[in-house]
């Protein structure tokens, strides 16, 4: 796991069983975010100093520093994507790198100083679904880093919004006592960059691993419904609908549909 430091920026590889107390962010991205190359740029300031990406990693250290946290973790730059294995497993640790975290800060780029919580982008992306569950305590920022409140303060907004209860998202239930199907409804709605992340930014609230095979497009989530077979023993999962129906025939008379018992992505469901 690579950390950021809250006050020089440096990026640590930290082993897994000597991982101090950090904070972490949870955001959505732009098209000018940093990398992990990018921070590791000696003339980093000089070279991206026009992204937004670097000004909100900044920020995000130094609201973290001044919550007492020394390290960071923040996607888009503690990951050295162009190393697969790396990758691989962080897509696979994510959830539990959310849990783990003291706090998460929550940037709501969209967010006006008056504006609805539930309005915003965060709330329709896939990746976010993790980040809002695994996390007990939570800090929301709106778009000038304004603090707007607590996970706790702010959770009837958000049972609201995405329709999960109150209890698992403070924690006082667990994940395993809410059937797969009912896990599958909180991801309908959301989306992905990429159609093979709709499967991968479930991995965490189901327990389960992938191996990552960018470009199967949606027969990943044929392979994310088997492995949630496999591992628990949950028969809801065929609980699915199509989104449409149908034609009928030419005397009117309806057409037999043969369907799987998979669903091909969370907008079946």
């Amino acid at each position: 796991m690579r950390l950021l430091n809250t006050r020089t920026y440096q990026i640590d590889e930290i082993l897994v069983d000597s991982v101090p107390s950090y904070a972490i962010l949870s955001h959505t991205w732009s098209g000018e975010e940093v990398s992990f190359q990018d921070m590791r740029d000696p003339a980093r300031d000089d070279h991206h100093s026009g992204k937004r990406g670097l000004e909100k990693v900044k920020k995000a250290c130094e609201v973290a520093a001044s919550c007492g946290h020394e390290w960071i973790w923040i996607d888009t730059c503690c990951i050295d994507k162009s190393n697969s294995a790396e990758l691989i497993e962080a897509i696979n640790s994510m959830y539990n790198w959310y849990k783990r975290a003291k706090i998460c800060l929550v940037y709501l780029e969209d967010l006006d100083e008056d504006g609805p919580l539930g309005g915003c982008r965060w709330f329709t992306r896939g990746w976010t679904l993790q980040e809002l569950i695994a996390p007990k305590q939570m800090l929301f920022f709106d778009k000038n880093w304004r603090e707007k409140g607590t996970k706790e303060g702010l959770i009837m907004d958000i049972v609201k919004r995405t329709g999960i209860s109150e209890r698992i998202l403070m924690h006082e239930d667990h994940l395993s006592a809410v059937s797969v199907a009912q896990k599958m409804s909180w991801a309908s709605g959301r989306s992905t960059s990429r159609v093979e992340d709709t499967a991968y930014s479930l991995l965490g609230i189901f327990g389960v691993h992938l191996s990552l095979i960018y470009g199967e497009e949606r027969r990943v989530f044929r392979r994310l419904q088997e492995a949630i077979l496999s591992s628990i023993p949950d028969l809801s999962i065929p609980a699915w609908r199509r989104q449409q129906t149908q034609a009928p025939n030419a005397d009117n008379t309806s057409r037999r549909v043969y369907s799987g018992v998979f669903a091909t992505g969370t907008t079946g469901l």
